[in-house]
């Protein structure tokens, strides 16, 4: 049986590269389910991958697919697979999963509460924040600094930030700053006098700092934090060049986290905001406007 998928045969701009394929229907290998996609998350790393931004140490294999997360149905179970039934609703992380169907290697129930656009938004952005947080290490009580926090994992991080008893001061555009507000965290602007607001608005110092943008901030907020050892990033390769934390996967406490965050998520307590929903078929454009960088939350490729 084919199916559609979305696949790329060489490095490029999404629109210029990514195409609707038929392929063959994958099936599960050892410690793998294989899903009715329902949803798929849009994220950066999906297309600085198709760009060929990864390749100084990550191969690709042409024909490659795209996105990392989705939510759908089990349809059938790899050998060792346990916990599990053909039917259950699940998401979680696998590969090519801008797809019909699609293998998952890391997986958790759907809680009946979050819509499957939601589920398949939430592994990349709410690991990636969990995993930070986790690496920068602050005191409950303090203060840090997320440059770039409305995005997906800014989002993800102020809120989880905020649950860990850190108070959270966040970059943004102006017109995000409502938004950031509701999720818990001080927001200012970017761009020139970033130290001086932020020492207005935080006296006593910052504990530590985030980069999530990537904007080729590092030295700035290493002045503003004071110490190196004390920022970390998820986007700049550069962060060890300064004597700062560069935090990357494989993904940890998978299970822990999905969980966890849909369970919050289904009790009002936890927002993941979806700013649009593309059809299968435009998930060029849906990455297009991710390589834009503007995107608040989380864009989702909805798929059947």
């Amino acid at each position: 049986m084919n199916i559609k998928a979305m696949q790329y045969k060489a490095y490029g701009a999404p629109e210029a590269v990514l195409e609707m394929v038929h392929v063959s229907k994958p099936g599960p290998s050892h410690g793998e389910i294989r899903v009715k996609v329902r949803a798929a998350g849009v994220n950066p790393s999906d297309w600085k991958r198709m760009e060929g931004q990864y390749k100084g140490f990550e191969e690709v294999i042409f024909p490659s697919g795209v996105g990392v997360e989705a939510s759908g149905i089990v349809d059938a179970i790899g050998d060792g697979v346990t916990g599990v039934r053909v039917g259950d609703a699940v998401f979680g992380y696998g590969n090519s999963t801008m797809a019909e169907y699609t293998l998952l290697s890391h997986w958790v129930q759907k809680p009946e509460g979050v819509p499957f656009e939601v589920a398949a938004a939430i592994p990349v952005v709410s690991e990636t924040a969990w995993r930070c947080l986790d690496d920068l290490n602050a005191a409950p009580g303090s203060t840090i600094l997320v440059s770039g926090a409305a995005g997906g994992i800014g989002s993800a991080v102020v809120q989880l930030a905020r649950r860990r008893g850190l108070q959270v001061i966040g970059t943004a555009s102006l017109h995000n700053h409502d938004y950031l507000r509701a999720l818990g965290a001080t927001p200012t602007t970017y761009g020139d006098g970033l130290k001086d607001r932020v020492q207005a608005l935080a006296p006593d110092g910052i504990a530590g700092a985030l980069d999530i943008a990537g904007s080729g901030i590092m030295p700035e907020l290493i002045d503003i934090v004071g110490d190196a050892s004390m920022v970390v990033s998820v986007t700049d390769f550069s962060a060890v060049d300064y004597g700062a934390r560069f935090s990357a996967g494989p993904p940890r406490k998978v299970h822990q986290v999905l969980s966890e965050v849909a369970g919050l998520y289904e009790k009002g307590l936890y927002q993941l905001y979806i700013q649009a929903v593309f059809p299968l078929e435009e998930a060029a454009r849906a990455l297009t406007i991710s390589s834009q960088q503007q995107v608040r939350g989380k864009l989702v490729i909805v798929v059947n």
